[in-house]
C-alpha cells in the first residue's frame, strides 16, 4: 500500500485527491495539509511513501517545506511530487533542484496522477511527459548560475557525458536507446553509473544535474 499526504490550500483540489485515492487497491490517503508547515507536520509523523505538494501556500510555502523533507536524513524515504497549474510554472525548476521527485499537473488524467505516484513511490522519478521538455528548454537558459557545475560531473565518461546529457532533455531510456541504437539495458546501465557517480537521488535530480554542469545536446545550448 502506498501511503500518500496531499498538500493543496484549495479544498476542492484535496477533495478530488482523496477521492482518486480512495478509489485505488493499492494507495491510502493519510493525511492532509493546506499549508507548508502543517504539512512537514504530517510528514514528521507519518512518514508517508509519497507527499503531493502545492507551491502556493500560506504560512510556509511548498518549495521551502519541499527542501526540509529532502534535508532530512530521516526523511530520505519521503518522495515530492510538484502539483502545478500551469505547464511552464515558474517554480518547476526549482523545485527540481529542491528535490522533488517531479511534477504533474492538476488538471492531469487520474491515470497520469496515479501513475505518478506509483512510479515515484518505486524509486523512480517523474517529469510530466506533456511538458518536461519545454520546461527543461526554458529553464536551462536561465535559472543556472555561472559555474554551478557538479563537481564530480569530471568522473563520468564521455558516453555516460552523453547519455546524461539525453537525459536532461526529458526523454525516456527507450527514446534514448532508439535515438543512439543501443538497447534501453544499455542506457538503464549507464544512467545508474552515472546517478551513483553524481550522488543523485532520483533521475529527476540528475537533469537538474545534467543542466547545472552544462551537459545538454547542442542544440539546446
Amino acid at each position: 500500500m502506498i501511503k500518500v499526504v496531499v498538500v493543496d490550500d484549495q479544498a476542492l483540489v484535496r477533495m478530488g485527491l482523496r477521492t482518486l485515492l480512495e478509489s485505488e487497491p493499492d494507495t491510502e490517503l493519510v493525511g492532509e495539509a493546506a499549508d507548508g508547515q502543517a504539512a512537514l507536520d504530517l510528514v514528521r509523523r507519518l512518514r508517508p511513501d509519497v507527499v503531493m505538494m502545492d507551491v502556493r501556500m500560506p504560512v510556509l510555502d511548498g518549495l521551502a517545506a519541499l527542501r526540509e523533507i529532502t534535508a532530512a536524513p530521516d526523511l530520505a524515504a519521503v518522495k515530492v511530487i510538484v502539483l502545478t497549474t500551469f505547464e511552464l510554472d515558474e517554480y518547476v525548476f526549482e523545485a527540481l533542484r529542491g528535490g522533488a521527485s517531479g511534477f504533474v499537473l492538476k488538471d492531469a488524467d487520474p491515470a497520469e496522477l496515479l501513475h505518478a505516484i506509483r512510479v515515484v513511490s518505486d524509486g523512480g522519478s517523474l517529469l510530466s511527459p506533456t511538458v518536461t521538455r519545454r520546461v527543461i528548454e526554458q529553464f536551462s537558459a536561465r535559472s543556472v548560475p555561472t559555474g554551478a557545475a557538479h563537481p564530480e560531473i569530471g568522473r563520468l565518461t564521455e558516453r555516460e557525458r552523453e547519455i546524461v546529457a539525453w537525459v536532461a532533455t526529458g526523454r525516456s531510456n527507450d527514446e534514448i536507446a532508439d535515438e543512439l541504437v543501443v538497447s534501453p539495458a544499455t542506457v538503464r546501465t549507464h544512467v545508474s553509473r552515472a546517478m551513483v557517480k553524481l550522488h543523485a537521488r532520483d533521475r529527476a535530480q540528475l537533469v537538474v544535474f545534467a543542466i547545472q554542469s552544462g551537459l545538454t545536446m547542442p542544440d539546446q545550448r
